[in-house]
């Protein structure tokens, strides 16, 4: 496939990969441990799990709609003859 019929660059698959591992490592953040009915898991409502993991989370999608969206290079130079 020619490179001229592709919507995003490499610079833009680059970024959306990046976008990708932060919003893992949000959800990874946001994971842990549980509560059961006999016993209760306080650390559940922790400021990681409830403030911090998603804001990272919402940073990653935020990157990852910059990554598609951004125009790519045009590093088509054409001599004319």
């Amino acid at each position: 496939m020619d490179k001229k019929n592709l919507a995003l660059g490499k610079t833009n698959f680059i970024l959306i990969a990046v976008g990708m591992l932060i919003v893992i490592i949000g959800f990874i953040l946001m994971s842990g441990g549980c509560s059961t009915e006999s016993m209760y898991d306080a650390s559940i409502f922790n400021v990681r799990r409830i403030k911090v993991a998603p804001v990272i989370c919402f940073i990653g999608f935020i990157s990852i709609v910059y990554a598609v969206a951004r125009k790519p290079a045009d590093n088509n130079y054409e001599v004319k003859k």
